[in-house]
């Protein structure tokens, strides 16, 4: 078990890299290839991909490891003995308490409702984690 968790923590880190280091690399590619434009021209085109890839890719991939967190949670606090149920309820008290909301997708985090749904689909999963 602690072998696969490890290695989950690796692959994501993993991924994040990879994925930073190719938003990074297009972004200096794109200001190569306007490099004989106007540098009006040039800040436009960096502003509105620097904008694309943050909502595109950067937003999206936290939001999914915000869903990884929560399962890891639900795994570790049943493995210690809580009851995963209670990961929803807090999630849903927190839902009631209202505040600003943005669209998701210019969010690092699910919204409320999804993020509930999500955690109520793995409770089931949460038996085998059991203490015996």
């Amino acid at each position: 078990m602690k072998k696969v968790q490890i290695l989950a923590v690796g692959i994501v880190f993993n991924e994040r890299t990879s994925q930073g280091l190719i938003a990074q690399m297009g972004g200096m590619a794109l200001d190569i290839a306007l490099s004989e434009k106007p540098e009006q021209t040039r800040n436009i085109f960096l502003a509105a991909y620097g904008v694309g890839t943050q909502v595109g890719i950067s937003l999206p991939f936290s939001r999914k490891h915000e869903y990884e967190a929560d399962e890891l949670g639900l795994i570790f606090m049943t493995m210690a003995g809580y009851n995963p149920e209670e990961a929803v309820a807090f999630w849903e008290r927190m839902s009631q308490m209202g505040g600003p909301s943005m669209p998701e997708f210019l969010s690092t985090h699910p919204v409320d409702t999804k993020r509930v749904a999500a955690l109520k689909k793995l409770l089931p999963e949460m038996e085998k984690y059991k203490p015996e």
